[in-house]
């Protein structure tokens, strides 16, 4: 088993080759990634089902859809890859290029940030995702997985790895240290002088202890506590049928909807709208049912369960929903600013002076007037995939695709002149 150190230094020198590969050598290298992954199907799947095993009765069935893979899904992994290698290359280009008084010529050029580390959880398909964005933008990169996709994101590494050596290249532009304990964690944390930047990607626990414990630069990622907000002019079934989508299609994940916001105005006809189609009709298809945590006035419409004190600032994951009755727009920002994790918020309205005040003054990543919150995704917002999705404002924000896997240096060519 190689060291942390090892893995490191092996990182490190590769992403100085990384960073003068052509635009040709990277997508050949993608796209026969992408070819060793889908051949590879049967090993990832058998090293899945080991995962799996592992973490029932340990990870909760929502998590544990996370973590599972299966032939689409691989075959989406791979056709990430490839949208990858389509993608234009950004290493080399001039983001700025003034011609001073002195005759200095001095270009703002894209470059690569070098060794990025990514620690993330039970979702082996991250694994394929930040490999292909971190070698196409010309970084290498060390992914700390967790333990209950281990197995599974070994499998992925060993077949890019493969793929890599295949055609004379550096095995270490990715890296997935067998050491998935709380001290490998750690030590890529602190790893100054190796680590140029530091991607958490999972709950807010982890996310939490990166930001507080890294001492390398670390890119705030992924928590979501996304809101919609159903406006007193909204189109109710529009409004329902976003919240379905952005509620349950996939409960698990950062831009799924933790909390609805109804105007008091329609509180009345939407949510008992609400409640028969996210948990009677689900429950009378056979579906798991969605459970409204309701604050006072919701809960003296429906009835059911009350919200807890922190049912507002939680991030369920889960068929879970907060749901709130509000007076206004401004207290539906007011709430959301409060409460809010920056990722994804939206408005349902079919008043534009209302959604307009709301994309102003709701400060999240990804603002939304009358579409689900499912949508903020790199592969949705054509970067081909993402490596997570930033919650900061530096240096990168929302969706994180190859140009925010990049830095830039200033090219400065003169003829002899000195100041």
């Amino acid at each position: 088993m190689k060291s942390m150190q090892e893995i490191l230094t092996g990182a490190k020198a590769a992403a100085r080759k990384a960073s003068a590969l052509t635009s040709e050598i990277k997508n050949a290298a993608l796209l026969a990634m992408a070819d060793s992954l889908q051949a590879g199907t049967d090993e990832i799947l058998k090293a899945n089902q080991v995962d799996l095993e592992n973490a029932k009765g340990v990870l909760p069935d929502v998590m544990l859809d996370r973590l599972r893979l299966d032939e689409k899904r691989i075959s989406a992994m791979a056709q990430g890859i490839r949208e990858v290698a389509a993608l234009p290359d950004p290493i080399g280009g001039v983001l700025e290029r003034n011609v001073l008084q002195n005759g200095l010529v001095v270009t703002k050029t894209r470059v690569p940030l070098g060794v990025i580390g990514i620690i993330y959880e039970s979702r082996p398909n991250v694994t394929s995702d930040a490999a292909a964005l971190c070698f196409k933008s010309g970084n290498a990169c060390v992914l700390r997985g967790g333990k209950d996709a281990y197995r599974s994101s070994a499998a992925i590494v060993k077949l890019l790895r493969t793929a890599l050596a295949g055609l004379g290249l550096d095995e270490n532009f990715v890296n997935l240290p067998e050491d998935t304990s709380r001290e490998s964690a750690n030590a890529l944390m602190t790893a100054v002088g190796y680590i140029d930047a530091l991607i958490p990607r999972g709950g807010a626990g982890l996310i939490r202890s990166c930001v507080e414990n890294a001492k390398v630069p670390c890119i705030q990622t992924g928590t979501g506590i996304c809101h919609i907000y159903v406006d007193e002019r909204a189109d109710l079934e529009k409004a329902l049928t976003i919240v379905e989508n952005a509620k349950t299609s996939r409960p698990s994940v950062c831009n799924a909807a933790e909390v609805c916001l109804v105007h008091e105005a329609v509180a009345e006809r939407f949510l008992p709208l609400l409640q028969d189609r996210l948990v009677k009709k689900r429950l009378s298809s056979g579906l798991p049912p969605v459970e409204l945590r309701l604050d006072e006035k919701s809960f003296a419409l429906l009835g059911g369960k009350k919200a807890g004190e922190n049912d507002f600032d939680t991030e369920f994951l889960d068929y879970i929903l907060a749901v709130k009755i509000v007076s206004s727009v401004d207290e539906a920002i007011a709430h959301i600013a409060d409460h809010s994790t920056g990722h994804s918020d939206c408005i349902v309205t079919e008043n534009e002076a209302a959604a307009d005040k709301f994309t102003l003054a709701v400060d999240s990543a990804a603002v939304y007037v009358n579409a689900s919150t499912r949508f903020t995704d790199g592969g949705e917002f054509g970067k081909g995939c993402e490596i997570g999705i930033s919650t900061q404002k530096l240096h990168a924000r929302g969706p994180m695709g190859l140009e925010e896997l990049t830095s830039y240096k200033y090219i400065v060519r003169g003829n002899g002149q000195i100041r």
